[in-house]
């Protein structure tokens, strides 16, 4: 498959001059400005991420895994040789601290997640963690020490549902604990396997004044960017989720006996809902998506009209009145349905991830680093979640997006370009700095 080089222009021409600039020169610059990042190590930390994997093709690291164990030693090693001082929270999430010259500044904090999907990408998260491991290691290069600690994190259980994130913010609830993951393990053991204890939900908050600021490069697993030729996606917000369960009972019968006139069918009904769905999504005004992703069929023969059906429901946008809004159409249309139908239908919530609007401050930082660097940029909506909207509870978020070829992610043809990550992390270190000396 045929991969879209970016010709990054000034930024090619910005790593020159600094490989040409005297040794002596780089770190005292103002605010550290002419510190850049390490291209090749970061990349090949990257791609060494991607051996741990228990699939050749693409990654599968799925969270409380041997992979995913093996992948945190890994970087636990890295991080020690780096002088930071490496923790497990309560949470299950992977902590190094960097001090700051400040000591009663509270830290800024970077980082993403390393678990991936079924065979996955090697990009998703990965560019954000490495990018991050990346900023501490040309940190710790230079010399340059901060104004403010640096935190470093690889959240837990990312894909399967934001456990580590969400518990810092307090949203993880005791409900949540025997659900099973994808690994085969519950949440509650599998975030002992990290070294984390999630019976202890109280103590695994964070209050709101124990960060300055959180920022997180990501790859932006949609097509905006790749197909604009647009180098940094500076995001404005990260959609909220709410997901249903859609159950449907009719009654099962014998599918050749029974006149269609006289059937109560689960899965027609089922088939207007999700047809709803759709034009409910598509006729609203808005940047609004929703989503059945998922559907069982009961009893599942041939010859036996369904009798009950369940099936996901899923609405994403940036406002959560919006969500609501497309939900109670979506389930007024629903129920007319089944009535018409001779059926009935519930629809139960089952989960929620709030919208987060970034921090102004940090988007203009980062529109501002990408200036200097020579990168265009462009504001943009996130319409996948991340860590970063729970991190919101907490402190302001920041996030920086860089091109997926194609707009591919979660699958094995995941791609962004190495001189991609490399312009992204270095975005990430600007604005650190920036940030650092000059607004928090």
């Amino acid at each position: 498959m045929p991969v879209k080089r970016r010709d990054l222009g000034n930024y090619a021409l910005a790593s020159v001059v600094f490989a040409l600039t005297p040794n002596f020169l780089r770190s005292p610059f103002p605010f550290g400005q002419a510190l850049l990042v390490d291209s090749g190590r970061l990349n090949r930390r990257l791609s060494a991420l991607a051996q741990f994997s228990s699939s050749a093709d693409g990654t599968t690291r799925l969270a409380y895994s041997d992979e995913d164990l093996a992948a945190r030693e890994w970087l636990t090693d890295i991080l020690h040789k780096l002088g930071t001082e490496v923790s497990v929270d309560l949470g299950g999430n992977l902590l190094a601290y960097r001090p700051g010259s400040d000591p009663s500044a509270p830290p800024i904090m970077l980082g993403s997640h390393i678990d991936s999907v079924p065979a996955g990408g090697s990009f998703d998260g990965q560019v954000g963690s490495m990018g991050a491991l990346e900023v501490l290691a040309t940190l710790s290069d230079a010399k340059h020490m901060t104004r403010h600690p640096i935190e470093f994190v690889i959240w837990a259980n990312e894909e399967g549902g934001k456990t580590g994130s969400r518990a810092i913010a307090g949203e993880v609830t005791e409900t949540e604990l025997d659900i099973v993951t994808a690994s085969g393990l519950t949440i509650e053991e599998g975030t002992r396997r990290l070294g984390g204890d999630l019976t202890r939900l109280a103590d695994a908050r964070r209050q709101p004044n124990s960060l300055t600021a959180y920022l997180e490069l990501h790859i932006e697993q949609g097509f905006v960017l790749d197909r604009s030729n647009i180098d940094i996606g500076v995001v404005e917000g990260i959609v909220g989720i709410k997901r249903w369960t859609v159950t449907v009972n009719g009654f099962a019968n014998h599918a050749g006996t029974t006149p269609m006139d006289q059937r109560q069918d689960a899965l027609v009904t089922s088939a207007r809902i999700i047809d709803v769905v759709n034009q409910i999504a598509l006729e609203t005004p808005g940047r609004q998506v929703a989503t059945v992703g998922r559907i069982e069929i009961d009893p599942g023969a041939p010859n036996v009209i369904p009798g009950h059906v369940t099936f996901s429901l899923e609405i994403r946008d940036l406002e959560m009145v919006k969500i609501d809004l497309i939900f109670k159409q979506i389930q007024a249309e629903a129920e007319r349905i089944a009535t018409d139908l001779g059926t009935e239908v519930t629809l139960e919530q089952f989960y929620e991830s709030r919208a987060a609007p970034t921090d102004q401050r940090l988007r203009n930082v980062i529109e501002a680093e990408c200036g200097r660097l020579g990168l265009s940029s462009i504001r943009m909506p996130s319409g996948a979640g991340h860590d970063a909207q729970s991190v919101a509870l907490l402190a302001p978020v920041g996030m920086i997006f860089v091109p997926s070829h194609d707009g591919i992610s979660h699958s094995p043809l995941e791609f962004t370009s190495p001189e991609q990550v490399t312009a992204g992390a270095n975005v990430l270190l600007k604005t650190l700095l920036t940030l650092d000396e000059e607004i928090l």
